[in-house]
């Protein structure tokens, strides 16, 4: 397991999800596109972020959705 993968993610998330994110398949499709262009920029491979999630996907679906500005947890 990758430590490094899933804090990148969390960072990434909290960093790059606009208010008004969408959660079409499209739109999702982008944010994995980027994330990974990231993460590769850093040296972190797309493994260590994928063996971290279930999905992907629904990862970042589940962020759009329970996004709160401003809101901590």
């Amino acid at each position: 397991m990758s430590t490094r993968g899933v804090n990148f993610l969390d960072r990434w998330i909290g960093n790059n999800f606009p208010e008004t994110a969408k959660t079409d398949a499209v739109s999702v499709s982008e944010y994995i596109h980027k994330l990974y262009a990231d993460a590769k920029a850093l040296t972190i491979e797309c493994e260590e972020i994928d063996e971290e999630v279930d999905s992907l996907y629904r990862t970042l679906v589940d962020a759009v959705v329970h996004f709160a500005p401003g809101v901590s947890e």
